[in-house]
């Protein structure tokens, strides 16, 4: 009986960590090949500064909402572990463990909230230069048109007024541009940067085709994003009623052992590891798919 329960548990284990290394790996490909233009990395913020823009734009937790997410976290974590080791103790522990991974979970929730407000100001600052400098013909008249427009929001807002005053400063608009570039690493803002910057050193007698064609790659941009988070989103929900179902396949062993033999059965110390290890194991799982979710939202 115990060699039963010691192969079953063990193939829990196995097919967790097959899950992890083999399909988790494919179904991340599948997420990250939906969209040929995706985010890239921004320049770092603090985590309060992050949280504060998240609060300003709405999306914030309430307390009621933190709350229901506590009860929700404590009462999955009660249920699962008693099922594992019917042990109130134990369970109370991981109860307490299960709420402390909220404050995590939230941080990548405000990095993604965050991050995608990032990138829907980049679509608006290189939409409207492109079109302000349709008119203007001039890179820095472009900027002044788009900070004093008022569309756009700190830190975005405050980074073109840093680039107009550089650009005044220095006399040219290289230093301006290696400065936005540095903060906001998207292939779409050094592509565009890279078109101002030679038609105004080499100058172009017809650079509409070329605005044109940058706008065009924007808005592919734009659409290919978009699509990738409602696939995200889908891929989201199914991964996390994934990570139960593993979780309440001890239920299968007791199934196929009886409830008393698998009581019996955790009395040996081996036998706990093991399910400790499942529930350990399956939780870096789900983490480590919510930290991909939240955090790699893709690279261009």
């Amino acid at each position: 009986m115990e060699v039963i329960v010691l192969l079953l548990i063990s193939f829990i284990i196995i097919f967790v960590l097959a899950y992890r290394n083999s399909s988790g790996e494919n179904v991340y490909k599948y997420v990250s090949g939906r969209a040929n233009f995706l985010y890239d990395k921004f320049a770092p913020y603090s985590y309060k500064e992050v949280q504060q823009k998240v609060k300003q734009l709405g999306q914030n937790y309430t307390k009621k909402q933190y709350t229901i997410q506590i009860t929700v976290f404590a009462i999955g974590a009660l249920v699962v572990s008693y099922l594992y080791f019917y042990n109130l103790v134990i369970s109370v522990l991981y109860m307490g463990v299960a709420i402390m991974v909220i404050p995590y979970l939230t941080y990548l929730r405000s990095k993604r909230i965050y991050s995608e407000f990032i990138f829907e100001q980049i679509q608006v600052y290189t939409t409207n230069t492109i079109m302000e400098f349709a008119t203007t013909q001039s890179f820095v008249k472009a900027l002044e048109g788009v900070y004093e427009s008022g569309v756009l929001e700190d830190p975005i807002s405050s980074d073109i007024k840093m680039m107009i005053d550089l650009a005044y400063e220095n006399g040219t608009i290289e230093q301006s541009i290696n400065y936005m570039n540095n903060r906001y690493d998207y292939f779409i803002v050094r592509n565009m940067h890279q078109l101002f910057l030679q038609i105004t050193n080499e100058g172009s007698k017809n650079s509409s085709d070329a605005l044109e064609n940058m706008s065009l790659d924007i808005d592919m941009l734009v659409e290919n994003v978009y699509r990738d988070r409602l696939d995200r989103a889908q891929f989201h929900k199914k991964f996390i009623q994934f990570g139960i179902v593993l979780y309440l396949m001890v239920m299968l062993v007791q199934f196929l052992l009886g409830v008393e033999s698998y009581i019996s059965l955790l009395d040996e110390w081996y036998v706990q590891l093991l399910l400790h290890g499942v529930i350990v194991i399956n939780t870096l799982f789900l983490l480590n798919g919510e930290k991909y979710y939240n955090e790699n939202v893709g690279a261009e």
